[in-house]
């Protein structure tokens, strides 16, 4: 298991149990309890949790997703692999929506230079990152500044996305299943992810292989609604059948 990989297991854990022993986690992650207490000091030190003795506690900031500035800090090989996997299902003329997060703020970055493309994103990081690039046109959704993600949510990014139809949504998800779709931990975020699906001909998730089988609060995809899977090389060969057998095509970076 990758160091990410581990980061985010332990982060689920904490915010499953609150609390979590240095000696249960190397025992869970298989490895060692020092390998263990170098992910703890390191997860310390970007706010997501607090060292006590053997172990680790919650912090409030945790309890329902990690900030997207700390998304943005935990990238690593395997979501730089999704993100350039998922640049190559681009063809010049495209009209797409760009989701907001960590792994979908990569495939922005990871955009070959030349191609023109219509850009929509609720992301303004996203979207100041792409308006220096005289190619492509960048619609900013309006709405409420959500400060946790830097996203746009509510009424008036919903009601922007019921007016446009895009060729690809490519939209990151904190879970997936194939019994629930893609599921996000805040409604409000999902409200609007669900008016991008709806806005688009063709529903592009991108995310590691951890978050597969995992389920958040809310949904706002059912599997079927889901054209393809961008994932890391991790993903098991099991979940890769259940999720072709629902119709979902995987992509692995």
């Amino acid at each position: 298991m990758f160091a990410n990989q581990r980061h985010e297991y332990i982060c689920d854990l904490l915010r499953h149990q609150r609390r979590i022993e240095v000696v249960e986690a190397a025992k869970l992650l298989d490895v060692t309890p020092e390998t263990i207490r170098k992910d703890l000091d390191l997860l310390e030190k970007e706010g997501l949790l607090r060292r006590v003795h053997g172990g680790a506690i919650l912090l409030e900031n945790l309890r329902s997703e990690i900030n997207i500035d700390s998304r943005l800090q935990l990238a690593n090989e395997e979501k730089i692999a999704i993100a350039s996997k998922a640049v190559t299902l681009l063809r010049d003329g495209d009209s797409i929506i760009i989701d907001s997060g960590s792994t979908t703020n990569l495939f922005s970055q990871c955009i070959p230079e030349g191609l023109e493309l219509m850009v929509v994103t609720n992301s303004p990081h996203i979207a100041l990152n792409l308006s220096i690039r005289p190619e492509l046109t960048v619609l900013l959704i309006g709405g409420r500044l959500r400060s946790k993600t830097a996203s746009t949510v509510d009424a008036w990014a919903i009601d922007a996305l019921r007016d446009i139809r895009v060729s690809i949504a490519f939209m990151g998800a904190n879970g997936i299943s194939v019994e629930r779709g893609a599921t996000t931990p805040d409604p409000s975020e999902a409200a609007v992810k669900r008016g991008m699906v709806l806005a688009a001909k063709e529903v592009v998730i991108l995310a590691d292989s951890t978050k597969y089988g995992d389920e958040k609060f809310a949904r706002f995809a059912n599997i079927g609604e889901i054209s393809k899977l961008v994932t890391d090389s991790a993903l098991s060969i099991g979940a890769i059948v259940s999720l072709e057998g629902a119709g979902v095509e995987v992509i692995k970076g």
